[in-house]
């Protein structure tokens, strides 16, 4: 049975399968509060992480809070910004 998570969270489903996927719970909750089906519709316009610069992926983990950031190399930073 899916647990209720408040009013907070509009699809407590779609949430708990992707926490149990190993989201983190920010990203877990933006996923499940936007329609599936406009969901399913968005992305893919920007380029891969790979072809950014460690500059880039730096300024962008500054963006979203991701913190141990200064120490990381693009490999790293690439990787924190796909599993935040």
């Amino acid at each position: 049975m899916t647990k209720n998570h408040g009013p907070t969270i509009k699809d407590d489903e779609q949430y708990e399968a992707l926490r149990e996927d190993g989201m983190s719970k920010e990203k877990a909750a933006r996923i499940a509060n936007t329609d599936r089906t406009k969901a399913a519709k968005r992305g893919g316009k920007a380029s891969k992480y790979e072809k950014w610069t460690k500059d880039q992926l730096y300024t962008r983990a500054k963006e979203i809070g991701i913190e141990g950031r200064s120490h990381m190399n693009k490999q790293q930073l690439i990787e924190a910004l796909r599993t935040h």
